[in-house]
Formats: structure tokens, C-alpha cells, sequence
């Protein structure tokens, strides 16, 4: 019988440091994340890291809890509860880190009689810190507790037709009202060097601005390639003029080089070159969270203004849009036939 796991990050228990706390131990010590050795991991998460972020991420965290729970869960549920009465097979909902973890949403599965399972990791782009770890995550709960269960999986759909469309119908709705000057496409940050990693040319990616608009297998796994497709797919469909978007990387931890432009650096600038009212798009996540709603719509907004801007909008996350959902089971439903 066949089956679906949808998978995305996933969130602390609660806003407070003791739930933050184990929450940013698995995430952080997760070797597709701070892709150095075991014991230098150990020392910068659990010598360094843990003794202060957990009381600034509670903080962050504080600010965009909703009285449901954690906005990614919550939405994420809402997106699954629209999706699973459209599917033709067993489907259950886990998240990366944290609860529900994927042995519960495997578990559930199996115990249907699901003996092949589609994986579906939520996230549009590929990349080691997202898509590789969900599904090397998944195998490893399948060798140890599923043996006989097989596996397929969505691959990155940051082009597929269906997906810019919903985007685009998205961020369409959002400013059909607001008269923005610029629209930024802000996405997820990542090191230089999982870019490289995740190329399997072991030659094509240089980042140096026209390796992503030269045609290569390598694209397949390069995210910062797939980002600047679906920015350029998604204003094709909503004719914007060049001059009038750009596209930047959030979210980056301090000590290397990661993917430039930074979005705080960019959005600071902006007011001064003239662009007063600025509408912001994040299409790194297909639901809202920490980094949309907290350091997007409000850090970010804050900032903008202080620097002299006038009008900030962040528009949502695709969340559990009708249409979304629909794309989704669609998907679903094309591979169980």
C-alpha cells in the first residue's frame, strides 16, 4: 500500500529557554546544518551557542506564538488537514526537529499498512540544511524501525509550473492594494561552501554571478541557483520590470561567508536610494515562521523604518491556500496512480 510523509522544520514545544533550548541542540548539532566535525560542532553549539541564543530565540519566539501554538505548526496542520481529504492514499505530518518527528509520522503509516511511502520534504529549494537531511533523517528511521518499507520522494519544486503559479497568485493578492516601489524576494541564507558541497559537477558552482545562468546538471542541487529560477519565473508571470525586484539571503550565522546580498544590509540601504515603500516575499518557506514573521515583518520592518522608509509589507507564505493545497495533493495523488 502507499502512503505520504509530509515533513517540514518543525518548532520548539513552547516560546520559553527550556523548550527553545533542546530544540536548537537538535537543529544546530545536525551535521547537514553546521557541516563541520562532531566535536568542533560540539564545542561551537554546546560550549558557545547554547549558553546565550536560547533566551534570545525564546524571546523571538515570544513575539510570534500564537495561542494555538507555533505558527509553522499550526499552519503546517491547517495545510495538511486541507490536504488529506483530497488524496487517494494514507498521509500523516512530521516535522525535522522536534514534534511530530518523522519515526511518529512513519509509525502512523505503517500501522495503516503502508508499505511504500512518499516523501515529501516542504521546503521548494534543494539544500543540505533542508531537503538532505529530511530525507537521510527518514532512511535512518526506515533501516531502524521500517525495514521493509520503501521509499520515493518529491524532489525540489522551486520551477514546477503549478508552484510559481500559486506563488505568483500569492503575492499578486498581497499587493493588489499596496503600491509598493521595490519587491524583494528574501530567501533563507546558506555557507558558500554547502553550495559547493551540493555540487555534483564538483566544478560548476563558483558563485561568481554567472555560474546559475549557465546550464548544468549541477543545478538540479544548487540552491542558490534554484532560488534566482524561481524569482525570475515568478515576475515573468507577474510581468515586474527588473528594476523593480532583487533578491537577497536572510537568516545568516556570523563567522562564514555565506550567500550575499544580506537582506538586513539591503533593506537598510533602500530607503536612501529612494524606495520608501518596500513589499517583501519570502519563497524559501511554504508556511510562516520565526524567520518570516519575527525577523521579516517585524525586525526587518523596524529597521527599514528607522532608516527613513515609510510603508513595510511582508507578504505571507503560501500557509494553507486553497490553491496550495490543491497543488500539493495534486502531486500526491499524480505518483499514487
Amino acid at each position: 500500500m502507499k502512503g505520504t510523509l509530509l515533513i517540514n522544520l518543525g518548532s520548539p514545544e513552547s516560546p520559553t529557554p527550556k523548550d527553545v533550548k533542546p530544540y536548537l541542540d537538535e537543529f544546530l548539532m545536525d551535521k547537514y546544518v553546521i557541516d563541520v566535525p562532531f566535536l568542533l560542532r560540539a564545542l561551537l553549539v554546546r560550549g558557545i551557542i547554547l549558553r546565550k541564543r536560547p533566551e534570545d530565540s525564546a524571546e523571538a519566539y515570544s513575539k510570534i506564538w500564537w495561542e494555538e501554538g507555533s505558527p509553522l505548526i499550526v499552519l503546517s496542520k491547517r495545510m495538511f488537514e486541507k490536504v488529506k481529504p483530497q488524496l487517494g492514499i494514507p498521509a500523516a505530518l512530521s516535522m525535522r526537529y522536534g514534534n511530530p518527528d518523522i519515526y511518529s509520522g512513519l509509525k502512523e503509516l505503517a500501522d495503516k499498512g503502508v508499505t511504500e511511502v512518499l516523501l515529501f520534504p516542504l521546503y521548494p529549494h534543494h539544500a543540505m540544511s533542508s531537503t538532505v537531511t529530511v530525507l537521510e533523517k527518514a532512511e535512518e528511521v526506515r533501516k531502524k524501525h521500517f525495514p521493509n518499507m520503501k521509499f520515493s520522494s518529491v524532489p525540489a519544486f522551486y520551477n514546477k509550473p503549478d508552484y510559481i503559479q500559486n506563488l505568483a497568485d500569492s503575492i499578486k493578492s498581497s499587493l493588489t492594494a499596496y503600491d509598493y516601489d521595490h519587491l524583494l524576494f528574501s530567501y533563507h541564507g546558506l555557507p558558500e561552501r554547502h553550495i559547493r558541497k551540493t555540487d555534483i559537477t564538483k566544478s560548476h558552482c563558483k558563485i561568481d554571478g554567472s555560474c546559475c545562468n549557465t546550464p548544468s546538471p549541477a543545478h538540479a542541487f544548487c540552491y542558490r541557483h534554484q532560488c534566482y529560477e524561481t524569482t525570475k519565473l515568478v515576475t515573468e508571470a507577474l510581468g515586474i520590470p527588473k528594476e523593480k525586484y532583487s533578491v537577497t539571503f536572510q537568516s545568516r550565522l556570523a563567522g562564514d561567508k555565506w550567500l550575499e546580498p544580506y537582506t538586513d544590509v539591503e533593506i537598510n540601504k533602500m530607503p536612501a536610494k529612494g524606495i520608501k515603500k518596500l513589499a517583501v516575499v519570502t519563497p524559501a518557506f511554504v508556511a510562516d515562521c520565526l524567520e518570516t514573521l519575527e525577523e521579516i515583518a517585524m525586525r526587518a520592518k523596524e529597521e527599514f523604518e528607522e532608516h527613513g522608509g515609510e510603508e513595510f509589507l511582508a507578504v505571507p507564505c503560501l500557509n494553507d491556500g486553497d490553491d496550495w493545497c490543491k497543488t500539493v495533493s495534486n502531486w500526491i495523488n499524480d505518483w499514487a496512480k
